[in-house]
């Protein structure tokens, strides 16, 4: 077939790769603009835009979804299928009926639970052990069409959105091209979501990184884990913004002290008392305008230690 791909950060970059070993032709590649990074502002292409570059195919990278330059840069490059993976736009109806075969999208979900921008993260904050990825049909409603593949992922014990959301490109880069080689079958045998079974995975924002230490410890290990790297769980101490970079909770363990009491450091990590009595183990942090160090270099830079108390909401 030949493809229009879409998609931005590097979890897309095994589908992109996935789909030109698999021999369809790529004419054109569409990512986001170039983002300014660090204090030089330098703008700094997207990881699709180098993979695109490194097999040599044209990028487009349209700061409108809607303008007619870029419908007429589509329609030239004569697509039998619009490929999106986290791409980052809400694509309208003129683009996505552009494909005689329509549009088709990645999603790391086990659709129709957590739709919308923040799937990996949203199942980690939650607790989820499981999750996947869903190769669906594209409509104008969000994460809304018939599911081609489902693919079931486990989530270990400790693993972080980084972590997790590179095992989930890899398996969804297969479920892909698993859909696009068997395309007929695929499309007789999609199945349309559940609406009573909806769940949303919204896009992050600036205050999700605020920790809430009047939340069960279990709950807070979730956010620390699904908000890595952005917008991360931060508490503060006297006033200074302090990261919880890798913490868990400790089943069973019962905290003497109000939430937000450091009440010890054991086996190299702060116990801190969360909400109903639960207690985190926070074994990695970040003081503001500092690097990430283990707990005991921090209580022994005397960044914190036990009987501290962390502000909560």
């Amino acid at each position: 077939m030949t493809l229009v791909f879409l998609g931005t950060p590097s979890w897309a970059v095994p589908s992109l790769e996935a789909l030109l070993r698999a021999g369809h032709a790529i004419p054109l590649v569409v990512t986001q603009p170039d983002r300014p990074v660090g204090r030089s502002g330098t703008p700094r292409p997207t990881p699709v835009k180098e993979a695109a570059r490194r097999a040599g195919i044209e990028v487009a990278q349209p700061r409108r979804v809607k303008d007619t330059a870029f419908l007429d840069l589509l329609a030239s490059r004569a697509p039998d299928l619009l490929v999106v993976v986290a791409y980052g736009r809400i694509l309208p109806r003129a683009v996505l009926d552009l494909a005689p075969r329509g549009a088709v999208n990645l999603h790391f979900s086990l659709l129709p639970r957590y739709r919308g921008a923040a799937p990996v993260q949203w199942a980690l904050a939650n607790g989820e052990t499981v999750t996947g990825v869903s190769v669906m049909r594209m409509e104008e409603e969000l994460d809304a069409g018939d599911v081609y593949i489902q693919v079931e992922v486990p989530i270990p014990e400790g693993e972080h959105a980084p972590a997790l959301g590179a095992r989930l490109a890899e398996v969804g880069a297969r479920a892909l091209a698993d859909t696009l080689s068997g395309w007929d079958a695929a499309v007789r045998l999609a199945r349309p979501q559940e609406p009573a079974a909806v769940t949303w995975a919204p896009l992050l924002r600036p205050e999700d990184g605020e920790a809430d230490l009047l939340r069960p410890a279990r709950e807070i290990e979730g956010r620390v884990r699904g908000f890595d790297p952005w917008p991360g769980q931060w508490a503060r101490r006297a006033g200074r913004r302090v990261r919880l970079v890798e913490a868990r909770a400790l089943p069973g363990r019962v905290a003497p002290d109000p939430p937000g009491t450091v009440f010890a450091l054991e086996r190299e990590a702060l116990l801190v008392a969360c909400g109903a009595g639960t207690v985190l183990a926070v074994s990695r942090i970040q003081p503001e305008g500092r690097p990430v160090r283990t707990a005991r270099e921090a209580v022994n830079g005397r960044q914190i230690a036990p009987g501290d108390r962390l502000e909560v909401r």
